[in-house]
Formats: C-alpha cells, sequence, structure tokens
C-alpha cells in the first residue's frame, strides 16, 4: 500500500493523468514535456509551485473602499427612499462585481502555469463551502479566494485558522453574531463536522463547549476585517475532545487538528478529489500517517499522493467525472482558445451544475455521478459546440450529434483553430487525424463503437477543411468517455 510509481510505468499516459487531476491538463506538448522530467521532477514542478514566476494580478476593484465610512455615515442621514435606492445600486454594483470575480477566477484556471495552485483553490472552496448569495459583498469573497491560493498548499492549522477568521466565513456562519451570552453553536459544529472531523467523532458536548470558546471572534465591518472582542469572549473552563482548561478559538482549531481523526478526515478528501472515490482505509491511515509526521503540511501528502502507485490504479485513471469547471477549463486548454465572454462562462457553469462562489449549501458540491444527468450532459454536448464551433446548434437546427456524426454548419463567433491545433500534414492522412484527435482530448482510445463513428465520419468528407476537422472535435467531445478524466 503506498507504492510509488515504477519508473518503467511513466508515460505520456500517466503523465497526462497527473496533469489533469494536479490540474485542468494541457496541450500534447505540455503533456510531453511533463513526460520527460520524469516522475519525480514533474511531481515536484506541480507541487512546488511558487518556484514558477507568479503573475497574477488582482482586480483593480478588489480592495478596501476608502469612502466606506462616509457612505454609511451617508445611509444613516438619508431618507427611506434614498436608502432603497442606495441598496438597488450597490446591489446592482455587487451583481457586477460577481461577474467579475467569477471571470477573474476563471482566467487564471485558463492560464496559469501554477495549476496545482489553482486546483488546490478550486478544492478549498468547495470544503470550506462559502456562498455570495449570503455574504454579498465581492470583494470578501475574493479575499477568501486569496486565502486558498496563499496557503492551500501550505500547513493544516495556518490554513484552518485563516479560513476560519476570514470575513466571508465569519458572515456565512453568522459566527459574527456569536457572544458569550449566546455562543453560535453552528459555526463550532461546522468546523468540526464538515471542515475538520466529520459526522461520529465529536459530542454535542464538544460543539457547546468549542462554541463558547469560540465567543469574541468578529467581524469588523467597518474596515471589513476580522476582530477579535474580549468583552463578547466566555473566558471561563471549557472540556474539549477531552481536554479541560481556559480554552480560546485558536486553542479549539489546535485541539481539533491534535485529533488523529483530523488527519484522516483531510486526507480522505483530498483523496477523493485527486484521485478516486472510496479509497481503502489501510491507503488513507498510511497518508494521514505521513501528514501526522510532516507536522501536518500538505506538500509531503501531496507529493506522496501524486506519486503512488495507486494514484495510476486501472479503477483510478480516466474514472473519474469532470466537473463542470474542470470540463470547461480543460476544453479550453485542450482548444488553445481564450475563455469565451464572462456571461457565457458563467451561465454555462450554471447550467452544468457548478457555480462558482456559490456552493449549494455548507456541504459543497457532491461530486461524482451527480454531475452528470440527462439534461447536464446535453448542456455539455451544446456549450461544446459553441466553444469548438462558436455557434449553438439549438439555435438554428442545422446542426446535432448522430450516429452518423455532426452535419455540417458554418462557422459562427470565436471558434477553435483547426489549422492551429491540426496542421495540413496531420490532416492528410485521416487515420493519423483520428489518432491525433485520440491523443490531444482524450490522452487514450475511444470505446470502439465511438471511434468506428469518428473513423465514418472521417471518410464520409472529402479532402479536410478547418470546419470538418472541428465537427470531427465536437463529435469526440460529445462522447462518454470525454466526461471522464
Amino acid at each position: 500500500m503506498l507504492r510509488r510509481l515504477q519508473p518503467e510505468k511513466w508515460n505520456y499516459t500517466t503523465a497526462a493523468h497527473l496533469l489533469n487531476r494536479a490540474g485542468f491538463g494541457g496541450t500534447p506538448e505540455q503533456l510531453q514535456r511533463l513526460t520527460d522530467l520524469g516522475l519525480e521532477k514533474a511531481v515536484n514542478f506541480l507541487v512546488d509551485f511558487e518556484r514558477i514566476p507568479d503573475s497574477t494580478q488582482n482586480p483593480e476593484w478588489a480592495k478596501p473602499d476608502p469612502e466606506r465610512l462616509e457612505k454609511l455615515k451617508e445611509m444613516r442621514d438619508a431618507s427611506p427612499e434614498m436608502k432603497q435606492e442606495a441598496r438597488k445600486d450597490q446591489q446592482r454594483l455587487e451583481r457586477d462585481l460577481v461577474l467579475r470575480l467569477r471571470y477573474w477566477w476563471l482566467q487564471q484556471m485558463a492560464t496559469t502555469s501554477r495549476q496545482l495552485q489553482e486546483k488546490l483553490a478550486l478544492f478549498w472552496h468547495g470544503h470550506f463551502a462559502t456562498s455570495v448569495q449570503k455574504v454579498k459583498n465581492a470583494y470578501l469573497m475574493f479575499r477568501q479566494n486569496e486565502i486558498f491560493r496563499r496557503y492551500g498548499s501550505g500547513n493544516w492549522l495556518t490554513l484552518l485558522t485563516y479560513a476560519s477568521k476570514d470575513p466571508a466565513m465569519l458572515v456565512w456562519l453568522d459566527q459574527a453574531q456569536s457572544r458569550k451570552e449566546h455562543p453560535n453553536e453552528n459555526f463550532a459544529r461546522e468546523v468540526m463536522e464538515l471542515f475538520t472531523l466529520g459526522e461520529g467523532h465529536y459530542t454535542e458536548k464538544d460543539i457547546t463547549e468549542a462554541a463558547r470558546a469560540l465567543t469574541g471572534w468578529s467581524y469588523e465591518r467597518l474596515n471589513q476585517g476580522f476582530v477579535y472582542r474580549p468583552g463578547a469572549h466566555d473566558d471561563g473552563k471549557k472540556t474539549i475532545l477531552g481536554r479541560t482548561g481556559n480554552f480560546s478559538g485558536d486553542d479549539v482549531l489546535r485541539i481539533i487538528i491534535q485529533q488523529p481523526q483530523s488527519a484522516r478526515f483531510i486526507t480522505r478528501k483530498l483523496w477523493v478529489f485527486f484521485a478516486s472515490e472510496n479509497p481503502p482505509d489501510a491507503l488513507i491511515d498510511q497518508l494521514a500517517a505521513l501528514f501526522r509526521a510532516s507536522g501536518y503540511e500538505f506538500k509531503p501528502l501531496l507529493r506522496a499522493l501524486f506519486a503512488c502507485e495507486e494514484f495510476y490504479a486501472p479503477d483510478v485513471m480516466r474514472q473519474q467525472v469532470k466537473s463542470p469547471v474542470q470540463w470547461l477549463i480543460s476544453n479550453v486548454r485542450m482548444l488553445e482558445r481564450e475563455l469565451p465572454p464572462a456571461v457565457a462562462c458563467v451561465n454555462a457553469l450554471r447550467m452544468l451544475g457548478q457555480e462558482l462562489l456559490a456552493p449549494p449549501n455548507v456541504k459543497g458540491w457532491d461530486g461524482g455521478l451527480s454531475w452528470v444527468t440527462t439534461n447536464s450532459l446535453m448542456n455539455r454536448y451544446n456549450f461544446a459546440t459553441f466553444l469548438v464551433l462558436g455557434e449553438n446548434p439549438l439555435n438554428n437546427g442545422n446542426g446535432s450529434a448522430n450516429a452518423n456524426g455532426p452535419r455540417r454548419m458554418p462557422l459562427h463567433g470565436s471558434h477553435a483553430d483547426a489549422a492551429r491545433l491540426f496542421p495540413r500534414e496531420t490532416r492528410a492522412v485521416k487515420e493519423k487525424l483520428a489518432a491525433a484527435l485520440q491523443k490531444r482530448f482524450l490522452q487514450g482510445e475511444l470505446r470502439p463503437e465511438h471511434q468506428s463513428t469518428l473513423r465514418t465520419y472521417l471518410e464520409a468528407q472529402g479532402e479536410l477543411d478547418d470546419v470538418d476537422v472541428l465537427h470531427a472535435i465536437r463529435l469526440i467531445m460529445c462522447t462518454p468517455e470525454f466526461q471522464l478524466t
């Protein structure tokens, strides 16, 4: 268990698997470079992403509002009508900023050379599931995203502390209103149940006592930051997870992290996200032991996870349903095209079931097979048409995928560059093109029946032009196996 992948098993296919799971995939050229590095250097390249220059440019609006105090004073003195109009203006502004923030993050995922950094940020966003629908502030959501990007591969206690004191989290779980007279048990419960231990590994008394210790943690609305209010803190003796003392909120997190179950809980969640569902308990126990021995540092854990033979097992590779975000970003990377406009991307992800910054509940997205329903699959196929051809077939009825392949239709809008992806010498031999299509978009082969459909389509065309090639790409993107990674 937890055996290192043998060198002879490292190849283009396993390198592609690594980049698809630890990131969002790439072009054949990028995958070949990763292959040439060998397993150890490839894993280190992804995990030690700080060595890669960071070209991230924060959104220009993502900063504290210097006029916030003046605006609040004006609102206090305003008439009811003016207050209502100001609220409407603020809501319109926030909707626009949320759209811009979602698109900014999608751009980061689509263009970054630090793929694991953004993939981890996506994992932590689902783990510390916080919704802008309640927070109602794009700047606070940006700050939370920055925590995930900055501390997501570091120390578990450090990340948990920053995430728990994060203003968006304090608003999301109502911790800002917690006082010693009325401790907020909801926040303490979610910290234990959803963030660190899981159900069945704490008692109701642990929740009550932890809530007392966490009193005093609050949110300063004026400067939009965390604040500790000593007068609101319960400084009495508490007993939490078998330990007794005059504990603070920081003590609570430290006590929780020291529980062996905390390491098992978070390593299991990471394995499920990056590898597969239902991992063997023995595998998780070994990963958790390594995690504890490292002082709860994520990088040694990630190195072991990405280098072990179990990560490359047949029941792991190409067996994970792509999340909507993974589907969109990996498509953009493989097509070597720009992201579609912001509204198109955000609407597509909403229809596919993963609206960034708005997870469905405190548990985040279920993932796995929940990503694929009859409606979501049809939406994937339609949006694939938009990404490849710049046209939705539902708009004109001139094209649809069928047993004989897609019908030919003209190009509209922003479409993929077929000549760039597959130059003339590649498409001159149709069998060679079919192999190149599968290598780029599947890093493997289609099922025999789908290979037959692809060959039938290509053979039915004469000399292949750009439109023919793009329709062949679309045909692959509308297969069941393309929905897996």
